[in-house]
């Protein structure tokens, strides 16, 4: 293979993969402001969150590696829309969890996800 055949082999498996992409995982969600909220909402003290030092909760499940997580909650399947509506109403899906309903709002709780599914 030539130099400029590697060249574009590489630059199309990167944009594929979104390698260098700063486009969030999820829509119009910001994951900067994502990991802000998490530390206003007190996230870390239950969880272990990639990525914030100050997040290593052993209450809750582990969140760093959540992208790979297939269920939240043991039944709901793990997709950005599944998740986002979790943190705003956990007992909506799960009665008895001990998450509470912090009040996290529609655009706050696709922030947190786009955190957690880069991290």
């Amino acid at each position: 293979m030539t130099r400029t055949g590697a060249a574009a082999v590489l630059v199309a498996a990167g944009l594929v993969t979104g390698c260098g992409s700063t486009s969030s995982p999820v829509q119009g969600a910001d994951a900067g402001h994502g990991r802000d909220l998490i530390l206003h909402y007190g996230c870390g003290s239950c969880h272990t969150i990639g990525g914030i030092e100050t997040a290593n909760g052993t209450v809750g499940p582990r969140l760093t590696g959540f992208r790979s997580d297939r269920y939240i909650a043991g039944d709901l399947p793990n997709t950005p829309e599944n998740a986002a509506s979790w943190i705003q109403d956990p007992k909506r899906y799960e009665p008895g969890t001990i998450m509470p309903d912090l009040g996290v709002t529609a655009p706050e709780a696709r922030d947190i996800v786009a955190y957690l599914l880069e991290h």
